[in-house]
């Protein structure tokens, strides 16, 4: 099942972005470009939150159009991974399957399956206080993987990590993807995480998100836009809009 974006028009105030793509299944894509210039906006398409003024989203060749977001064949991870303090890990993920938290025991036995799979087994009683960054990121990934959604989009969800457990976290990631087969489009600043996670890119900047190219062939010859993003372009200083609401999270967007 591949995920595909025709004749997309989309408006957010003065700001519009366009998009004609698609990204073959089981893709690994990160979304690259200079901040502000609707990366976020790119992944609410998908999701749900923004509707276009015209163009489709397609799933296998079904329209999403009509779909509200919760009905969308699609997970999402956010920096702060949306983990609620006051409910434990087990709770957390269990909200994957019922958001009443009425879980069967079938359902808690997947529940503790989906937190050992991310080598979190015994520790479903903990809150998230009594949690690492890096390991309630790793119950935002077991939630996920409880969904089994085929698409996942992921915006800059393991930005305030540091080096070595976000670079945890991406493997973590790619072996989901892998076990899975779901397609992935993280949203990311940093070149790195591009190169280790994704084989492929879509940039976005001055409006337009581009089709999906391989990763390796996108660092190795930028096209300007990308170039400009990574420093190498004229003046070596990324252009785009203004910061907008993010219409996934309700903050600033960065992307």
């Amino acid at each position: 099942m591949s995920l595909a974006l025709r004749g997309i028009e989309a408006r957010l105030g003065d700001f519009v972005l366009r998009a004609d793509l698609q990204v073959p299944p089981g893709a690994r894509v990160a979304v690259m470009g200079p901040s502000g210039s609707g990366k976020t906006t790119l992944l609410s398409l998908v999701a749900g939150f923004v509707k276009p003024v015209r163009g489709q989203v397609l799933w296998d060749g079904r329209d999403l159009g009509p779909l509200p977001p919760g009905a969308r064949p699609v997970s999402i991870l956010f920096q702060d991974q949306n983990l609620f303090p006051h409910l434990s890990a087990a709770q957390n993920v269990g909200l994957g399957l019922r958001p009443d938290l009425r879980l069967s025991r079938a359902d808690a036995a997947a529940v503790e399956a989906a937190l050992e799979s991310v080598g979190l087994g015994g520790m479903g009683g903990r809150k998230p206080a009594a949690l690492s960054g890096g390991q309630q990121g790793r119950v935002a990934l077991a939630r996920v993987l409880l969904r089994q959604r085929p698409i996942l989009l992921l915006d800059e969800a393991f930005a305030a990590l540091g080096p070595a457990l976000k670079d945890q976290m991406l493997g973590l990631l790619r072996q989901i993807a892998a076990d899975s087969g779901a397609t992935v489009l993280m949203v990311t600043h940093d070149p790195e995480d591009a190169r280790r996670f994704a084989d492929l890119g879509i940039v976005v900047a001055g409006g337009v998100a581009s089709h999906p190219a391989p990763i390796a062939d996108l660092f190795a010859n930028p096209p300007p836009a990308l170039a400009d993003w990574l420093g190498e372009g004229p003046g070596g200083a990324p252009q785009g809009r203004p910061a907008a609401a993010s219409p996934l999270s309700g903050r600033p967007e960065h992307g």
